[in-house]
C-alpha cells in the first residue's frame, strides 16, 4: 500500500485493574489508504472504541505504534497530538459532543477558532448549510432533535477539511430512519471532501457501505 495515511504496527492496550492487567488490544497491524471507507465492527467491549481512540491520539498504547499522515503519534507530546488532529482529523461520536451552552454556529466555529482558521465563520456557515441547517444556527443543542444534533457534529468535523474522519458509533442515539438520513449524509459528505473514513459500528447495514469491514473480536483483528 503506498502512501498509507493510517499506519498500526503491534498496537496492545493493557489497563490495570484490581483484578491484574486486562489486554483489551492484542498486538494489531493496520494499514489503511487514502479515501479508503473502513469499518471496525465487532461485539461490545472487543475495543472498538479503544481502537479508535488511540488512532486520534486521544489515548497512548502500551506498545506498538501508530503513524498518522506519516507522523508517528509517539514521537509528539500532547500539544503536538492536539495540532496534528486539529488540522488532520475529524470526529463524530454517537453521543454527538456539543457545547450545550453554544449554538448550532458556535459549536461549529470554536474549533475552526482555536485551529487558527482565517476564514472560520465562512467555513462554518458552509457547513451547516451544507447539512440543511441554515434555519438553526443560533440553536443550541437542546433546542435540536437527535438528527438536527448530530447534522452539527458532521457539519463541525467536516468544516476543517479533514483528511481523516473518525466515527464511533455514529448512529448509535437516533432512531432507525433518521440513522439512515445521517449515514447518507455521512457518506455523501466523505464522498465529495474525499476523505479517509474510519467507523466503528454494530451495524451490518452501516458496514456494508464501506469499501472494507474489519472484525475485532477479544482484542484481536480477525
Amino acid at each position: 500500500m503506498q502512501n498509507p495515511v493510517i499506519e498500526v504496527t503491534q498496537l496492545a492496550k493493557h489497563v490495570t485493574s484490581s483484578e491484574g492487567v486486562l489486554t483489551i488490544l492484542h498486538a494489531l497491524d493496520l494499514c489503511v489508504a487514502a479515501g479508503e471507507t473502513v469499518a471496525i465492527v465487532g461485539a461490545s467491549g472487543s475495543g472498538k472504541s479503544t481502537l479508535l481512540g488511540l488512532l486520534a491520539g486521544l489515548d497512548n498504547p502500551s506498545a506498538g505504534e501508530i503513524r498518522l499522515a506519516g507522523i508517528a503519534l509517539d514521537k509528539l507530546d500532547e500539544d503536538g497530538r492536539a495540532a496534528l488532529r486539529g488540522s488532520e482529523v475529524g470526529f463524530v461520536f454517537q453521543s454527538f459532543q456539543l457545547l450545550p451552552a453554544f449554538t448550532a454556529l458556535e459549536n461549529v466555529l470554536l474549533p475552526l477558532e482555536l485551529a487558527g482558521h482565517q476564514d472560520a465563520e465562512k467555513l462554518a456557515l458552509a457547513a451547516l448549510h451544507r447539512v440543511g441547517l441554515d434555519g438553526r444556527l443560533q440553536h443550541t443543542p437542546r433546542q435540536l432533535s437527535g438528527g438536527e444534533q448530530q447534522r452539527v457534529a458532521l457539519a463541525r468535523a467536516f468544516a476543517p477539511g479533514p483528511r481523516l474522519l473518525f466515527a464511533d458509533e455514529p448512529t448509535g442515539n437516533l432512531d432507525s430512519a433518521t440513522g439512515e438520513r445521517i449515514i447518507d449524509l455521512l457518506f455523501e459528505l466523505n464522498r465529495e471532501a474525499g476523505t479517509t473514513l474510519v467507523l466503528v459500528t454494530h451495524d451490518a447495514a452501516l458496514a456494508s457501505r464501506c469499501g472494507r469491514t474489519l472484525q475485532l473480536s477479544g482484542g484481536r483483528l480477525a
